[in-house]
């Protein structure tokens, strides 16, 4: 990530608002102003002035283009649209240090960026830096028949497919139980 101190995260703020995007398109900008605001975002930039209806409508349209890529499971066509946000929105990659929190990465276009590029930049470089650190897609858009939830699977071991032990488990048990009935319907057949 290229946020460390405890409760700010880049990925786990592309992840829940690109979440929260994704369950309600047209997310209030007071909605948005408070999810930016629990992940640290400073209160200041998120007044009615600083976070306006357009700026709203810019995020909520970046939060879905994100969710594009956290629904891609091939790493090359990943890197590829990263690539691509990083051509279009990104920087020269710069050090600071503002709000409270400690040194980390900016690769937006600083005080000329929108609300979307700021977005489009800082979860791009979030995801690129998952994806070399973990040599593998670490996040996804959960694969369990009517959810599509968005997560951050960053643990050890392979990659996930699932939101939660719960989604997985239901999964599990649908295969499971479609497979008695295949096998159940081939017998009678016999």
């Amino acid at each position: 990530m290229t946020d460390s101190a405890p409760g700010f995260s880049v990925g786990r703020r592309l992840i829940d608002l690109a979440e929260a995007v994704r369950v309600d398109p047209e997310l209030p900008r007071a909605e948005l102003a408070a999810l930016l605001a629990r992940h640290g975002e400073h209160p200041g930039d998120l007044t009615e002035e600083a976070l306006t209806e357009a700026g709203a409508a810019e995020l909520r349209a970046a939060a879905r283009r994100m969710g594009a890529v956290l629904a891609e499971t091939d790493e090359g066509r990943t890197a590829e649209a990263l690539n691509a946000l990083f051509a279009q929105y990104g920087t020269r990659p710069r050090l600071t240090r503002h709000d409270g929190h400690p040194w980390h990465l900016h690769v937006d276009r600083g005080e000329r960026a929108g609300w979307g590029e700021w977005f489009l930049a800082s979860g791009a470089l979030a995801l690129s830096q998952l994806l070399t650190g973990y040599g593998r897609i670490a996040w996804g858009a959960c694969a369990a028949e009517g959810c599509g939830r968005f997560f951050l699977g960053a643990g050890p071991g392979s990659a996930r497919r699932y939101c939660s032990t719960a989604c997985a488990t239901r999964a599990r048990v649908a295969a499971h139980r479609r497979r008695k009935r295949a096998e159940a319907s081939g017998q009678v057949g016999a």
